[in-house]
């Protein structure tokens, strides 16, 4: 979803009630500022990374909800382990893709930005 979309939906939001007027305000302000931090680098200073970090977000309060930290030595197994146990709903193939193939390439900053409208949700994975 673009930043356009983005904005677009959480007027909506706003206008059939499901947010006030400020917590829309306060995700407008924070769709805003990820644009000011610097993109994330290709290596950390070490040359590999090693935290995978899951933020989720309500987004109805913009409060934190789940706050995550798991070494990344462990990743690649877990994925692969907690995939044939998750059901199908939850077993996102393409997500599971997108943090295996940051993981195998090294990368270091946010590799996942989901808005999960249905449970008011916002989902970051970072890797540092």
């Amino acid at each position: 979803m673009t930043t356009a979309e983005e904005r677009t939906k959480i007027l909506e939001m706003i206008s059939n009630g499901i947010i006030t007027a400020d917590e829309g305000a306060n995700l407008l302000k924070a769709l805003a500022s990820p644009s000011d931090k610097p993109k994330p680098s290709a290596k950390n200073r070490s040359g590999q990374p090693r935290w995978l970090r899951v933020h989720v977000t309500d987004m109805k309060k913009g409060k934190a909800k789940v706050r995550v930290n798991l070494p990344l030595k462990l990743m690649n197994a877990g994925l692969d382990i907690a995939s044939h146990f998750a059901p199908d709903e939850i077993a996102n193939e393409d997500m599971l893709e997108t943090i295996k193939q940051a993981l195998n390439e090294d990368m270091v900053g946010k590799i996942v930005d989901v808005f999960d409208e249905e449970d008011q949700e916002h989902i970051e994975i970072f890797i540092e």
